[in-house]
């Protein structure tokens, strides 16, 4: 008789019994995917000697990877591929093209200490990045453990396009981008906190002067993109240690770990 009630079965409800199978979201996977060709093709246009384009690579996939996780929310599509497609992503456009950028730009005129410090840029991309997977219930949301990998990619590149638009060779400045790159490298590591902008809340009302120094904002960038991007990234890239010494100046907690129990509202993305 059960053989026979199994057999009669509605073929609509075998159905709703059989397993779904798991896909995958397409919206914020495509900004993911075009950050990761923005930063194989500045690899690519480094290996052809136009370094400005590597660099305009390179800050494209930042825009691009600020907006992938953003999307994810908006649209309700956040998935653990998309945290590890993500992962994967910043690790070439933040980690090996900046690296590679500035070794083929300047950095091989220096023999083994090039291909030191570039290596060093990028070891620090992967632990930073590697951290920020593991850390990222217990720090802050308001802060970044270190500074993030697409600010640190933004210094290198910055570098080598402001000096590239201005018409100077890589081979002279070999020595301030083995600086630039150590720097950059080493302050991923650090436990130096930089400010996140996380709290900033898009959909709240804001008064008429933001929208004019916003308007303003863009004005300045567009007077030359190059000196004007690569100087905000340069104070950002400041600004952690001036956080991180005035707050040992007034006896609050520099570290930025176990300070919230809020978790982070990017999760899985290492801005």
């Amino acid at each position: 008789m059960d053989d026979v009630n199994s057999t009669n079965a509605n073929p609509e409800d075998l159905v709703l019994v059989k397993k779904r199978r798991k896909g995958i979201y397409i919206l914020p996977n495509l900004f993911t995917l075009a950050a990761l060709f923005g930063g194989f093709y500045a690899i690519v246009m480094s290996i052809n000697g136009r370094f400005d384009l590597a660099a305009v690579g390179v800050f494209c996939a930042m825009v691009l990877d600020s907006l992938d996780g953003r999307v994810a929310r908006m649209t309700n599509t956040q998935s653990a591929f998309g945290e590890q497609m993500d992962s994967l992503s910043d690790m070439v456009s933040f980690g090996a093209a900046p690296a590679l950028i500035a070794y083929v730009w300047a950095l091989k005129g220096l023999g083994r200490w090039g291909w030191i410090a570039a290596f060093v840029y990028c070891a620090c991309a992967a632990l930073r990045l590697a951290r920020f997977n593991v850390n990222t219930a217990v720090v802050d949301k308001r802060y970044f453990q270190g500074l993030p990998s697409p600010a640190a990619a933004a210094l290198v590149a910055g570098f080598i396009w402001v000096m590239t638009d201005l018409g100077f060779e890589g081979a002279r400045w070999a020595w301030p981008m083995f600086v630039i790159s150590l720097y950059a490298g080493l302050t991923m590591v650090t436990n130096v906190p930089f400010y996140s902008f996380k709290d900033v809340q898009m959909k709240r009302s804001v008064p008429f002067v933001v929208i004019v120094l916003i308007a303003l904002a863009i004005a300045a960038i567009n007077i030359d993109p190059p000196i004007v991007m690569f100087g905000l990234f340069v104070l950002y890239g400041l600004s952690g240690f001036v956080l991180y010494f005035w707050r040992k100046a007034k006896g609050i907690p520099t570290s930025v770990i176990s300070t919230s129990t809020d978790e982070p509202e990017e999760r899985g993305l290492h801005k």
